[in-house]
């Protein structure tokens, strides 16, 4: 990237893992962030999806990322889940006045975890495999999962309620959220996709497999009230 797309960007111009960016209060901005390594990302067992902690990596990539802010935010928004919680942890304690709210933007969790429960992901590799070939997005596994038709409702929601926010209110809003759910409300601004049904499944599947979200990593976007642009990884 050149110098001159970097000041556009508002970006810093040392190398980073982590996503860093002069937050400007011209117009309305998000940061979305993937929440830091979690002990399941590093490869251990899990029982509830929501209590997963992070890792001592995901907590130094969080400690790192909060000090790459030039800025305070607005607003911090993060998920009900832990992980998401203790990656902006330092944010807060950088900007104690800043206000945080919870949203709905938790992962997406296809399959249940009472069937899941006390296994690892390269365990549960057979049934998301089979998950995805059904392209099945009415498809529940069982309690505590969702379809992907109730997930893409909620991305839907989550754009509605950032693109209700006032300018005047929330400059720029920091989300830190999941790596899916992140995928696919980046798709949705992008206009990839539209329709809930398995052809936008398969594609969310595509993104997934060729372009994740990095853990501490993300992508920013703008709303001009009528749309979304800029929208650039970061």
């Amino acid at each position: 990237m050149h110098q001159r797309e970097r000041e556009q960007l508002h970006i810093r111009a040392e190398p980073s893992e982590l996503p860093s960016r002069k937050i400007l209060s011209t117009s309305l901005s998000i940061l979305c962030v993937r929440h830091g390594q979690s002990t399941a990302n590093a490869g251990a067992s899990t029982t509830d999806p929501g209590k997963i902690p992070l890792s001592e990596t995901g907590h130094s990539q969080a400690r790192r990322w909060a000090e790459s802010l030039e800025q305070p935010p607005s607003l911090i928004v993060v998920s009900p889940f832990l992980r998401t919680r203790q990656t902006a942890a330092p944010l807060q304690d950088r900007f104690p006045n800043v206000p945080m709210e919870i949203w709905p933007i938790h992962e997406f969790t296809y399959l249940s975890p009472i069937k899941s429960a006390g296994t690892t992901a390269a365990q549960r590799r057979p049934r998301v495999e089979s998950y995805w070939a059904a392209g099945d997005v009415n498809f529940e596994d069982g309690d505590g999962s969702e379809s992907f038709a109730m997930f893409m409702t909620r991305v839907n929601a989550a754009k509605h309620k950032l693109e209700a926010l006032q300018p005047v209110e929330a400059q720029a809003v920091v989300c830190v959220g999941h790596g899916q759910f992140w995928q696919a409300l980046r798709a949705v601004m992008q206009g990839s996709i539209v329709d809930i049904n398995a052809e936008a499944m398969g594609h969310f599947k595509h993104l997934e497999e060729n372009e994740a979200i990095a853990n501490a990593s993300g992508f920013t976007a703008w709303w001009t009230g009528d749309t979304w642009c800029n929208i650039k990884p970061v």
